[in-house]
């Protein structure tokens, strides 16, 4: 009985860092960070881990609840992303640094949004567009590419187009997205590979 609960133990260890691996692989598990954080590495060594960003978030969406943080302020767009609130209120609270000024909400860079292809409904010619709506940034981050469906001449595909350079990585669009875990779209971290 003991070596079936070992063998089960070790399954269930393998099947959660192959889950982990994945997860980084895909872009997937690797920390959001607030508005302002330093590039990771100055992050973690400025960061006090005293919690005032997190208390100064009106929405209350700044966490330290991941264990894979070294509970350090993280974000997870799907349970509530940032709303990009016009102060940043998270920044003049960190008394370190790690969180630095941003000239406004346009300017923050906390990633980028990436569309699942295979999982798009847009990208299947159903008309969706709920992650373009609900851009902060609509038509600035993220706008709609359109063209006819192949090998239809009378559809369209309303494509939703991610503009890089002025996502702010805020994960509004991850929130909203209509798909079920895991959404058609997730936000890569600044700095992650």
């Amino acid at each position: 009985m003991s070596s079936i609960l070992k063998g089960v133990g070790a399954l269930a260890a393998g099947l959660a860092a192959g889950y982990q691996l994945f997860s980084s692989i895909a872009g997937r598990g690797t920390t959001l960070r607030p508005p302002g954080a330093l590039d990771e590495a100055d992050f973690l060594a400025h960061c006090i881990r005293c919690g005032k960003c997190a208390l100064a978030c009106p929405y209350r969406v700044i966490r330290f609840n991941d264990p894979h943080t070294d509970a350090t302020p993280n974000i997870i767009p799907r349970e509530g992303p940032c709303l990009l609130c016009e102060d940043l209120p998270c920044i003049a609270a960190c008394p370190s640094g790690a969180l630095s000024p941003i000239a406004n909400r346009e300017a923050v860079r906390m990633g980028t949004a990436v569309i699942d292809r295979d999982r798009c409904l847009s990208l299947r010619g159903i008309r969706c567009e709920v992650c373009y709506r609900t851009c902060p940034l609509i038509d600035k981050a993220i706008y709609i590419k359109y063209s006819m469906r192949e090998g239809d001449n009378i559809h369209a595909i309303f494509e939703p187009v991610i503009v890089t350079e002025s996502c702010t990585g805020c994960g509004v669009c991850v929130e909203r997205c209509i798909i079920s875990d895991p959404p058609a779209i997730y936000i890569k971290p600044r700095g992650a590979a």
